[in-house]
């Protein structure tokens, strides 16, 4: 039988504390590296996913997600492993941590590893401890597989610079949106001790003399619902961190009740929802062309529960609509409801040997069911019936909570003056 299979008590029930104390932490990501393999080396880390989803090229993968210890002298009260909470407390040494990662990947459970700690003594010597894993996994197993790890907040630049070279990614997480929150939940933590890794990190990736230094880019967390920041001071924030650390991605994770501190939210359901249109604006900020400013303000500091982030820009932008399909830019068609990256790309190869009218739009992939009321074909709307917008927005709620329409009157008027409602569900059940 292998070495896993009768591993002692003792090792699995450090991976039961160890891997389930790791289930907090969703910045897991494990895309962006094109390491190949090499001879004489086990693995490699090309079009990597993430942990239990779907990579790039189709394949389901996962990651090894763990900690080294979930002992920490921090006592961070939205964290289940601050230092005050009575929980059952160990740690890996680096040399079991190793020969679990390949004993594992060895049998196929897993394609790569996500290691963090909690910070045991100080940031340097967690993250010392961190690097002789994956320096054995590197060195002594010749593991070529994808590693990402966790920079330690306050961490010097010595010990990120040896954690980056032995890894794929690199994060740090900034959990809180705002100095203030940080304050009052995180009192050993501060600003600088977290954003000084990421330029550290990011001076890392582009300098040309630490070639292999963490290939796939940086990313962070942060924790929605444990503090009153707005979505509003969140996605700026997130607006700032991919354009001052050129971060390739910013996680949000619904806040888990797991403490009883005064200034935490009463134990309920993660806001989930709430989670799920941050992912959302985020991809308008990525992809799109938006900024936090355009979606969201200091009088509309919410992102809306029914509508998605883009139908609520098109809503509050009606005067921009319609858009003439077969002449409009393709930074103009991206705002269009119901017109995606990959629609907007075939639209613009596909007019300039023809003229589009709507269903060759369907073919393209356009959701018409949104982008009908925001856009023309060769001058004409599809249709001539006015709806007025609050038919619209009934009609684009009820699809998305229960994908039927409501029936309701329509105007038998002239073409629509304004652009409708309709954009409003197109985010949660086809392209943007």
């Amino acid at each position: 039988m292998g070495r896993v299979m009768i591993m002692s008590m003792d090792l699995a029930d450090k991976l039961r504390i160890l891997g389930g104390a790791a289930r907090y932490d969703s910045a897991c990501t494990s895309s962006g590296s094109q390491r190949g393999g090499v001879k004489g080396m086990t693995g490699n880390a090309v079009s990597c996913g993430i942990c239990h989803s779907f990579s790039a090229d189709g394949r389901c993968v996962s990651l090894l997600k763990v900690l080294l210890t979930n002992h920490c002298i921090n006592d961070c009260k939205y964290c289940y492993n601050r230092s005050s909470n009575d929980i059952e407390r160990t740690a890996f040494t680096p040399e079991e941590l190793a020969d679990l990662t390949m004993s594992f990947y060895k049998r196929n459970y897993i394609e790569g590893l996500f290691l963090s700690s909690g910070i045991v003594r100080d940031p340097d010597y967690t993250m010392e401890l961190m690097c002789r894993v994956l320096a054995l996994l590197r060195g002594q197993y010749g593991f070529n597989g994808y590693i990402h790890a966790k920079a330690i907040p306050g961490g010097s630049a010595g010990m990120i610079s040896r954690l980056g070279r032995l890894t794929d990614r690199l994060s740090v997480n900034i959990e809180l949106p705002s100095e203030r929150s940080l304050v009052l939940l995180a009192p050993q933590k501060d600003k600088e001790k977290i954003l000084n890794p990421m330029g550290l990190i990011q001076r890392g990736i582009r300098d040309r003399d630490q070639r292999g230094f963490a290939p796939a880019g940086q990313s962070t967390q942060m924790i929605i619902g444990a503090t009153p920041d707005t979505d509003y001071q969140i996605l700026r924030l997130s607006e700032s961190l991919y354009r001052k650390f050129e971060l390739r991605r910013v996680f949000y994770s619904a806040y888990v009740p797991v403490g009883d501190h005064p200034a935490l939210p009463v134990a309920g359901k993660p806001p989930l929802l709430r989670e799920h249109r941050l992912y959302q604006a985020d991809w308008l900020l990525r992809f799109y062309g938006f900024s936090a400013d355009e979606l969201l303000d200091q009088r509309r500091p919410a992102l809306d529960p029914v509508l998605d982030p883009k139908c609520q820009w098109a809503l509050r932008h009606l005067e921009t609509f319609p858009v003439e399909v077969n002449r409009a830019d393709y930074s103009v068609l991206l705002r269009v409801p119901g017109i995606g990256v990959r629609s907007a790309k075939r639209i613009c190869v596909a007019r300039r040997t023809a003229s589009l009218d709507f269903e060759h739009l369907r073919k393209l992939g356009v959701v018409l069911k949104r982008a009908v009321y925001f856009i023309t074909c060769k001058g004409r709307y599809q249709t001539d019936l006015k709806i007025n917008e609050g038919f619209i927005y009934r009609n684009l709620a009820a699809d998305v909570g229960s994908r039927r329409q409501i029936a309701a009157p329509a105007e038998q008027l002239s073409f629509f003056s304004e652009p409708d409602r309709e954009d409003a569900i197109q985010c949660v059940t086809g392209e943007l």
